[in-house]
């Protein structure tokens, strides 16, 4: 039967390197997958290469190109996405940008760009609340707005009172990431120390910006040095949340990306946990199906996102999932921790999902929206697994372990990131 259902699956930051702490091979190739292996003798293995050579991207970056699209050209910006997934509706002359509350030595060096990974999202919303309500740049005519997302992560949102336009070309002030047209890359930093803001280009617009943005973060440190959310933390001898690191700032677009079923011909669903995930899906006039965050059951979370997988294929010809799982113990260097999750994944998201299946009509691909290896606790342009299975894709050799290795002999071969959806649909690479 001819494919009429596919799939696409991104396993967020799955690609990694040979580590130590799992025998000198990589936590995926470590990991115990035999649900992934199965899919793999099913279909077929290769690699891709997200975004292209030397560029590590951001998770939107990333998505953005498995989806079809040219992040740089394509994507209004992190700062857009973050704020339309959580409900933020900017106007033409506003800019938007993603936040991290993260710990600073006062001096500027940076200690921590996620707090320790243990500030609440309650936490973050009573500090964002704060630094909204102190309105810090009132008297540059721009009101500016935090909000809080999930755990340290937050959006700033910077609105003009004035009536002249605000620019989104400005640099970031987080040192991990650099801002090129709409997409995010990693950045390299070994003593990191938050970045001033610049304007990208010669406009009046972009120089008041920019001057604008790095008032707001001078000040910014006074409100949450003072807050009794950092009180109680040192107290308690957590990590405190006394500065902000923002990048990739972004605005209405003069010209929005063609949706998703403009683009492919099909209508399609995405199941989603975080922010940005959800913004794409509206930015690209997905269906929105959100899930939320993990909770602390994580075998019970991935089982329930086998099941929406699976109703939203009865409903829609294609389906974007993203799961979040590697990347955060990728960002931390934890390979027994990233092994681990990748063995929940296979468990518990994979076993049932793939026992659901109508494989006669359904194509899958697995993949990931980049490489986060432990042994550099950051994003890298590594290629990443990609497996094709199901309707009208014959097994190929070879079969085997999941993992890296097998992914760089398999009968896939290599690809870019934006060819992946012409492989999932069927598609010749150079068919659109």
């Amino acid at each position: 039967m001819a494919a009429t259902r596919f799939a696409l699956i991104v396993l967020d930051g799955l690609g990694d390197r040979p580590h130590p702490d799992t025998g000198g091979r990589s936590p995926i190739e470590a990991a115990a997958t035999p649900n992934l292996d199965a899919l793999v003798a099913r279909g077929a293995i290769g690699l891709v290469t997200v975004v292209g050579p030397g560029i590590a991207p951001e998770s939107d970056a990333g998505v953005f190109a498995l989806l079809g699209y040219d992040p740089v050209t394509d994507s209004p910006g992190r700062g857009v996405l973050e704020a339309l997934g959580v409900g933020i509706t900017l106007a033409a002359g506003d800019v938007a940008l993603r936040l991290n509350f993260a710990t600073s030595d006062g001096a500027g060096a940076i200690l921590d760009s996620r707090v320790g990974r243990t500030l609440t999202t309650e936490q973050s919303r009573a500090l964002a609340d704060s630094l909204t309500r102190a309105d810090l740049v009132a008297d540059q005519n721009v009101h500016a707005e935090v909000r809080a997302t999930v755990g340290h992560r937050g959006v700033l949102w910077l609105h003009p009172t004035d009536g002249r336009a605000l620019s989104f070309e400005i640099s970031n002030s987080d040192p991990f990431y650099e801002k090129v047209g709409g997409m995010g890359q990693a950045r390299t930093v070994t003593e990191p120390r938050s970045l001033p803001i610049h304007p990208l280009d010669a406009s009046e617009s972009a120089a008041r910006t920019a001057q604008v943005l790095q008032a707001f973060l001078d000040r910014a440190g006074a409100v949450l040095a003072g807050h009794t959310v950092n009180a109680r933390r040192a107290m308690a001898g957590q990590k405190v949340a006394n500065a902000l690191l923002v990048r990739n700032a972004g605005g209405v677009p003069a010209k929005p990306p063609k949706s998703f079923e403009a683009l492919h011909g099909r209508a399609g669903i995405a199941v989603t946990e975080m922010p940005v995930e959800r913004g794409i899906a509206r930015c690209l006039g997905l269906g929105d199906t959100f899930v939320g965050p993990m909770g602390a059951d994580r075998d019970g979370g991935f089982a329930e996102r086998a099941r929406v997988t699976l109703d939203a294929l009865q409903k829609a010809p294609f389906v974007y999932l993203h799961l979040k799982g590697p990347d955060e113990p990728g960002h931390d260097g934890n390979a027994r921790a990233k092994q681990a999750v990748v063995e929940a994944i296979d468990r518990s998201f994979f076993g049932p999902f793939l026992a659901g299946v109508d494989w006669g009509s359904t194509r899958v691909a697995v993949t990931a929206d980049h490489a986060t290896p432990c042994i550099l606790k950051g994003h890298s342009d590594d290629p990443v697994p990609l497996i094709l299975a199901g309707a009208d894709v014959p097994a190929a050799p070879p079969s085997g372990k999941f993992g890296e290795p097998l992914a760089a002999r398999g009968a896939l071969g290599s690809h870019r990131g934006r060819e992946v959806v012409d492989l999932l649909l069927g598609r010749s690479v150079a068919g659109r």
